[in-house]
């Protein structure tokens, strides 16, 4: 796992324009993680903003708070707008390899 992860994206919904709806994954709470919690796309853009460290990825099974991480998730600003993303070159939201709910 990444050495400073505020967050693990496991599963992602996308609204009917293409925005991100809701994300469900694991926030950092201490030393631990939380179990499974729903985040909307304004708390996690809040959340970016702040600095936190949002991974996609997946809990590793009988491993507790150990996580199999992939893409580090960022904002992109684009023709004034912003993104969620996991990859520089998007004009829309997108987490790639991130399972629909």
């Amino acid at each position: 796992m990444a050495s400073k992860v505020d967050g693990v994206i496991e599963a992602v919904r996308y609204a009917a324009d293409g925005r991100i709806a809701l994300v469900r994954g694991y926030e950092r709470r201490g030393a631990t993680f939380s179990d499974h919690v729903l985040i909307s796309r304004d708390r996690l853009v809040e959340q970016l903003q702040k600095g936190k460290k949002f991974f996609t990825g997946s809990r590793r099974e009988f491993f507790a708070s150990t996580f199999e991480t992939r893409a580090s998730v960022m904002l992109v600003k684009k023709d004034g707008k912003e993104w969620v993303a996991t990859g520089k070159d998007t004009a829309r939201d997108q987490l790639d390899d991130v399972p629909l709910f």
